[in-house]
């Protein structure tokens, strides 16, 4: 696609939208390839499971263990800063990549809209690219949220999906550094591609028979992606007869995952929403943290392999 002058007499939205998808064409021109010796790991499930808390303790907990943890809010909902811990009013200065358009500008040199720069000055790493597009949050974690110039029930995000896939492509990660990316419900992203890259993917779901349904097709297309390893995560798990369904509706399909974790239903989840801190000051630490920590661990280990 060449770029092209925005014009003048195009609609504010229109104008934006163009905007959006010309960053993301100098941003991938200008991708620098590279080994990432991080990992990167995709959250996704149906809406109403849980992804964006489990999300969240996992960012958390990278970051206690030592890791740069990036933490993508893929969601135009923009619900994981809060979840992370962020403020509830104004979300502790968060601006979406897709307001971002005139910072990129004039970090980067590349003129939105109008003939991109072609040379861009960003340095293809976790912190730089934060501190240009995101911020530090609690605990040290990094946060990016993507955002929208559409309602998200009102037209398609593709542009949106297109600039936060060459922004996450044009990072390359160091040893110590990890990205977990919350996606919007669902498993429409995998038909954008915008999983591709990502070579760990978490698919969360609770005991119901829609939701796993939705993780059962989430994990065929992730597999058609190339998506190497692919995890399930059930939560909210009450019983031995909650896992027994969960392994009835999967059947055959459960060959499909690397690893299995059952997160038990926690109360506490409830008393601190919409952000986990909470959770994670309890003493002694309750029993879903002990699985998560294992998932936490089981990321790294397929990580850098």
């Amino acid at each position: 696609m060449h770029d092209r002058a925005v014009p003048a007499t195009m609609p504010d939205a229109g104008r934006q939208r163009e905007k959006v998808l010309a960053a993301a064409h100098a941003l991938n021109r200008n991708a620098r390839p590279g080994n990432d010796q991080g990992f990167r790991v995709v959250v996704t499930g149906k809406g109403g499971v849980g992804k964006t808390t489990v999300t969240a303790l996992l960012t958390h907990l990278f970051a206690r263990s030592g890791y740069t943890a990036l933490a993508v809010d893929e969601d135009p909902q923009m619900n994981l800063p809060f979840a992370l811990g962020m403020p509830q009013d104004g979300g502790g200065g968060i601006v979406p990549l897709t307001k971002n358009l005139d910072y990129i500008e004039e970090k980067t040199g590349a003129r939105p809209g109008a003939g991109w720069g072609l040379m861009l000055t960003l340095n293809p790493d976790v912190s730089d690219v934060v501190d240009r597009f995101g911020v530090t949050g609690p605990g040290g974690v990094k946060i990016l949220v993507m955002g929208t110039v559409v309602q998200a029930a009102t037209g398609c995000l593709c542009p949106e999906n297109t600039l936060l896939e060459a922004v996450i492509r044009y990072i390359n990660l160091r040893k110590g550094e990890v990205i977990l990316m919350d996606t919007q419900a669902g498993v429409e992203h995998f038909g954008r591609s915008l999983a591709k890259g990502f070579g760990q993917a978490l698919l969360v779901t609770d005991p119901s028979f829609n939701a796993v349904t939705v993780v059962k097709h989430a994990a065929v297309l992730a597999r058609e992606l190339g998506i190497p390893h692919l995890h399930l995560v059930v939560n909210r798990v009450r019983s031995g007869r909650d896992r027994e369904k969960v392994l009835k509706i999967l059947c055959d399909d459960i060959g499909l995952f690397s690893e299995q974790f059952w997160l038990p239903y926690e109360e506490g989840m409830n008393e601190c929403d919409p952000g986990v801190l909470p959770l994670l000051s309890c003493t002694p630490p309750p029993p879903i943290l002990e699985e998560l920590a294992r998932i936490r661990d089981t990321l790294e280990k397929y990580g850098t392999r």
